[in-house]
């Protein structure tokens, strides 16, 4: 019997109870979140997101990289196909406190992931998330002046605090930054 097996079992009473309804690609909320892959931070459980409310990306550390902004100009590059309008769309930055990622500050279990997996060690410790608010206005930083993000997106940042559940918003929504003559793609 395999782990995931509960889990397609779950899967059954979800489609017999009706299943996932009516649902469009355009989050109700017009939220994008970028966040951890930390089991402990779940969208779903710390602020109430369910099927079709929100976009959720998740990586290690919940951190903004080429891979995170490549995913988010294709999400508006689709809705500018799809013709959407409305308001723009929020991408939430949820970094939180105690992170695993945390871990590769610590030079020795660097060195040692770096030698397991190639990666260079000078990126692993760009990516450690230690102060969480901090992380989080470099991550945001990055997204508003990416020539890759479109003008229909806001960037906001936020620090989940894992013993009491509580979100914190450390920066406002923004739009990204144009620099004279720069075209978003």
């Amino acid at each position: 019997m395999s782990a995931f097996d509960e889990l397609v079992r779950r899967n059954r009473v979800y489609v017999e109870s009706g299943g996932p309804g009516e649902l469009t690609p355009v989050p109700r909320t017009r939220v994008l979140i970028v966040t951890c892959i930390d089991p402990r931070v779940e969208p779903a459980a710390f602020l109430g997101v369910e099927a079709g409310d929100a976009i959720v990306l998740r990586n290690s550390g919940g951190r903004v990289n080429d891979g995170t902004i490549a995913d988010i100009a294709l999400i508006g590059a689709l809705a500018e196909k799809m013709g959407v309008g409305g308001p723009p769309l929020e991408v939430a930055v949820v970094h939180h406190t105690q992170c695993g990622s945390s871990f590769l500050a610590d030079d020795g279990f660097r060195r040692q992931f770096a030698d397991r997996t190639g990666f260079a060690e000078a990126d692993l410790l760009a990516s450690a998330v230690t102060d969480p608010h901090a992380t989080v206005r470099t991550d945001v930083a990055r997204l508003l002046s990416s020539p890759l993000a479109t003008q229909g997106i806001v960037v906001s940042g936020h620090v989940l605090e894992l013993r009491t559940g509580l979100v914190e918003t450390v920066l406002s929504p923004a739009a990204p930054h144009r620099l004279a003559g720069q075209e978003s793609r």
